[in-house]
């Protein structure tokens, strides 16, 4: 069947008669070359169908949750054994306590475990524990960082007051210089220091995880009696068994981890060491469905796969087969990628694309040629990757490559005016 998205212009449509902008949040197309399809119908595998039922081999996962594989078996059979019993009941399943054992036992920074629905959940229970354990006001965070989309830390101004932030105090991500500034800045009132495993901020490179800065931000946070909390809502699995710094030698003192839990399904938690347990028990946080017995289930049933496969093994496999080959068909066509990260998280940009013109080109052709692959944020490979899908998306990537190299390069879109704001704004957080 021939490439089309008649019928996702059609939803796009209807949905901006009833849907504020069209679509909202991480998941919207707004900043995408316009083939990108906003819709979908199905998944599989790493296989996913738009409302065209075009057939994408899936490099975005959902952005993040598909871990194992979309509709995997054995999350699939605790689903629907759990729906038979219970869901969202007047109290928790007794799968909570199991859950949250089985996080205790395989984590080397969780003594605790407690359980919400997304990253923002998360992180934000994080700010609230830290101030109660220290009594202080103060939340340092890198500058340009996603840490979610509450008031404190959302990305976007619009309907943000100026007190919403009055506490938090920014610091250039990765950067133990500039950490160390921000601690003495504010000494004597710091109750957290955020960190992110490594740099993965969209539009811009990435790194990985990076032992100096690790080991100077649990330093920097002993010496003044703050709490260290890791937002590992991204990259959390996808790394390690265990946490991602846990092979620098450095234990957070609160970890945020999310995405990845269920393979899908809606959860996501914090843990804790034992001398933030106290912290943990005095605040009041909750929500009508964060005690669900059904993501708890796949979350059970996602965990045994991570601890007794070699899904993360598989995946580091694929990615490195992936950018290889990549690197190889970009050379070929007379084009340099910078390709950065971990490999399970790949981030594809062009060199000398300022403005982007050659990524979004060759990110949209690969779409069309049945490749979901994205222009500015990292992506995600999921364990059910095989040899054959790389193959099969090198293919398409080749023909991508092939369309780009046809085409003048000075005359090539600049597709969302959009954009331009965003890569500016990105530079100016490199400064």
């Amino acid at each position: 069947m021939s490439w089309t998205n008649s019928r996702n212009a059609e939803l796009k449509e209807r949905a901006a008669k009833v849907i504020p902008g069209g679509m909202y949040g991480h998941e919207s197309t707004a900043l995408l070359p316009a083939d990108f399809p906003q819709f979908f119908r199905r998944a599989e595998g790493t296989r996913l169908w738009d409302a065209d039922d075009n057939e994408y081999i899936d490099y975005m996962c959902a952005y993040g949750p598909n871990l194992l594989g979309y509709r995997q078996p054995e999350v699939d059979a605790a689903v629907r054994a759990q729906m038979q019993l219970g869901d969202t009941l007047t109290g928790p399943s007794e799968i909570m306590v199991t859950l949250a054992e089985d996080m205790v036992g395989m984590l080397s920074h969780a003594d605790w475990a407690m359980f919400c629905k997304n990253g923002t959940d998360a992180t934000s229970m994080a700010t609230v524990i830290a101030r109660s354990h220290t009594g202080k006001r103060k939340i340092l965070v890198g500058k340009g960082v996603y840490h979610g989309a509450a008031p404190w830390c959302t990305p976007g101004p619009a309907g943000i007051l100026s007190e919403d932030r009055g506490h938090i105090v920014y610091y250039r991500d990765q950067d133990p210089q500039s950490l160390a500034e921000a601690v003495k800045a504010h000494e004597g009132d710091i109750a957290a220091i955020f960190a992110t495993p490594f740099r993965h901020e969209t539009f811009r490179d990435q790194s990985e995880p990076d032992a100096t800065f690790a080991r100077e931000a649990r330093r920097l946070a002993d010496a003044e009696g703050a709490v260290l909390v890791l937002d590992e809502v991204r990259a959390a699995f996808r790394l390690s068994r265990d946490g991602a710094w846990a092979a620098l030698g450095v234990k957070p003192d609160l970890t945020s981890i999310g995405k990845v839990i269920g393979n899908g399904q809606p959860i996501s938690a914090l843990v804790g060491l034992e001398h933030m347990r106290k912290a943990a028990t005095s605040v009041f946080v909750t929500g009508s469905y964060w005690f669900s017995a059904v993501p708890m289930a796949a979350a059970i049933a996602t965990l045994k796969i991570v601890r007794e496969s070699d899904y993360l093994e598989r995946t580091e496999r694929m990615g490195r087969l992936l950018r290889e080959g990549l690197d190889a068909q970009a050379a070929a066509y007379g084009f340099a990628l910078r390709q950065s990260g971990p490999v399970q998280m790949p981030q594809i940009l062009f060199a000398d694309d300022p403005e982007m013109r050659l990524g979004y080109f060759w990110t949209a052709a690969a779409v069309r040629r049945g490749v979901y692959l994205h222009p500015y944020h990292n992506m995600f490979i999921n364990a059910a990757l095989t040899e054959k899908d790389v193959a099969l998306t090198l293919e398409a990537t080749d023909g991508a490559f092939a369309a780009l190299k046809a085409q003048d390069r000075a005359s090539l879109p600049l597709e969302r005016p959009v954009v331009r704001d965003r890569l500016e704004r990105a530079a100016l957080l490199s400064a």
